[in-house]
């Protein structure tokens, strides 16, 4: 697929007016390396004619279905107070279990399963001194099982290793060998291998390929757990799969094993309950701060989803030592979606430029010749902006209110070029809307909020981290790009919005729906690819690049089965509940 994706720099403007009818075009925004320049010359109107309330756009949004008494009534037994020295034996005993793993291939499982049962966070040295052991054990395994996943768990943690460590499982003509098409527990290795390849690596598609024919040709005759994990992996491969959602379904998983390590278990259960009393304190907050903040009763054009909103930073950042991080990109997320539903479907387009003049000159005088309802969300996004850059600069000695407004900026931007898009007819080419979608999705405002908040950020290594991360936030935003399309092009098809991928692809190379959506499927692929060697080779701190790479898994949970915020009934209420609920019996 020949794709021109390589713009990773912000917008820089030139002289923008806020004139009546003189619109801010694709044309009048360009691509530049480097910070956004703010422009020259700015003209803001003393008035903006406002259009009648009969006469704006509508998506329909239904109502929250999370009361606030529901959240307000959250409780758990589990609190670390009563449970802190329960928790800290059982991480005794599994930390002895990692110590007293004596060969590779147990080295191997027991890691898999702590990563997978969600407590690895608890062990980072622990697992760090086993996977270098496992790395220089250069000793040749022989079944396919244990060689797939010493490759996925090297490649996951960084280590060099290539694909030619499957070469013994292959015939002279470099196919792969018939004797492993009936391994299921080897071809599901080898499969979930295959999704950490990187561009250029032709055996591990041949692996993906090989895997896929054979595991959907067997699945049928599988019963039981084997034939669940089988048809889950065929649907989301383990790589691409929300953390706590993987940590919900491998503890139910790893307790019908007869082989489970019964310490292990408890620790997950009892470590998970904890995790879950900590999301509820949390909720709790953040849902004294959305009734404050009244966009539902000033705002009621816009999205009412602060749980689920909640789901995306739960996605990003599920340690329980990131409670500051989720909570302000929680907050984040609930301000831009509501700047992107007044962008998409509620705002004229001179209300629409005024906005975007406003966030550009970054001054409150000029917010208040807005219309009221944009005032609201002008002064939301200000002051959380503001007070963010203070906690910062009180706390670390760090200026970051720059880096703040450049995403907002940026992100305007974006959704101008979009608004522009809509009111003029145009049908951008698939290049033209990925260039300016990667940023409309929000995930370079998302991961610059997710850097800034967390207490690693110094003087010495706040620009040099957000520069270093600029192909790991466009490889994972352009990824969640592409799942969100999938998930709500229906509902925006139906609405008339501006055309995104599936639709660009469809206009453009003339295709039909599903074809689009095969290609965009292969985009995605692809961008995982880049996404994969740029992570292998990062030297940013762990939790950066993992934050990357779980925002498209959250999107990827989030859209699976259509508009997941949207219309967030259904499946996304089902896991939230099960996040924010139920908790484990112990």
């Amino acid at each position: 697929m020949e794709l021109t994706l390589t713009s990773l720099s912000p917008f820089a403007f030139g002289a923008i007016s806020c004139r009546k009818n003189l619109a801010i075009t694709p044309q009048r925004m360009r691509y530049k390396q480097g910070r956004s320049a703010l422009p020259n010359h700015l003209t803001v109107i003393s008035k903006i004619d406002e259009l009648q309330d009969t006469e704006r756009r509508s998506a329909n949004y239904h109502p929250s279905i999370w009361e606030k008494k529901f959240i307000e009534s959250l409780s758990t037994p589990y609190t670390s107070e009563l449970f802190s020295d329960r928790l800290e034996d059982l991480k005794e005993e599994a930390k002895r279990l990692i110590k007293d793993a004596r060969d590779t291939s147990s080295r191997l499982e027991l890691i898999n399963s702590i990563q997978r049962l969600g407590v690895a966070y608890h062990f980072e040295g622990e697992i760090k001194d086993a996977i270098d052991l496992v790395y220089l054990d250069d000793t040749t395994t022989s079944d396919l099982f244990t060689t797939a996943l010493r490759f996925r768990l090297l490649r996951q943690h960084g280590y060099s290793i290539g694909p030619e460590v499957f070469d013994k499982f292959r015939s002279k003509d470099g196919r792969f060998m018939d004797g492993i098409s009936q391994d299921i527990a080897g071809l599901l290795s080898l499969y979930e291998a295959s999704y950490l390849g990187f561009e250029g690596e032709d055996d591990l598609e041949e692996a993906k390929r090989f895997s896929t024919l054979h595991l959907k040709s067997l699945v049928g005759n599988l019963k039981g757990d084997l034939a669940d994990q089988v048809q889950q992996s065929l649907e989301v491969p383990l790589h691409w799969r929300m953390p706590s959602l993987e940590t919900r379904n491998f503890i139910e998983v790893y307790q019908r094993r007869s082989t489970k390590n019964s310490a292990l278990l408890e620790l997950a259960k009892l470590d998970y309950n904890l995790v879950q009393s900590a999301y509820q304190k949390e909720l709790k907050e953040l849902t004294r701060w959305w009734t404050d903040l009244g966009f539902k009763e000033k705002l009621s054009f816009s999205r009412d989803r602060l749980v689920e909103n909640y789901l995306w930073a739960m996605g990003f950042t599920p340690e329980p030592h990131f409670s500051k991080c989720r909570i302000g990109l929680t907050k984040f997320i609930c301000i831009f979606s509501a700047v992107d539903d007044m962008y998409d479907i509620y705002g004229s387009p001179d209300e629409l430029r005024c906005f975007t003049d406003a966030v550009i000159r970054w001054d409150i005088d000029h917010a208040l010749e807005l219309p009221e309802y944009m005032k609201i969300c002008y002064l939301a996004m200000y002051n959380f902006a503001n007070e963010m850059s203070y906690d910062a600069l009180r706390d670390h000695g760090l200026n970051i209110l720059p880096h703040i407004r450049n995403q907002w900026v940026n992100l305007c931007a974006a959704y101008s070029i979009e608004m522009e898009w809509f009111y003029s007819g145009h049908k951008p080419t698939i290049d033209e809307y990925l260039r300016n979608a990667w940023t409309s999705v929000g995930g370079p405002g998302m991961m610059t909020h997710v850097y800034l908040l967390m207490d690693s950020v110094t003087k010495a290594n706040l620009n040099d981290c957000l520069d270093q991360a600029s192909n790991l936030i466009y490889w994972s935003s352009l990824i969640t790009r592409l799942s969100d399309d999938l998930g709500t092009s229906s509902a925006e098809i139906a609405r008339g919005d501006v055309a995104k991928s599936i639709e660009c692809f469809m206009n453009e190379k003339h295709i039909s729906e599903e074809q689009a959506r095969d290609q965009v499927w292969q985009l995605i692929s692809h961008s995982w690819k880049k996404l994969n060697e740029e992570s292998n080779r990062s030297s940013l701190q762990k939790s950066v690049i993992s934050s990357t790479l779980n925002m498209p898994r959250t999107a990827q949970c989030i859209f699976q089965f259509g508009d997941g915020i949207g219309t967030s009934i259904g499946v996304t209420k089902d896991r939230l509940t099960s996040f924010l609920v139920q908790p484990f019996d112990i």
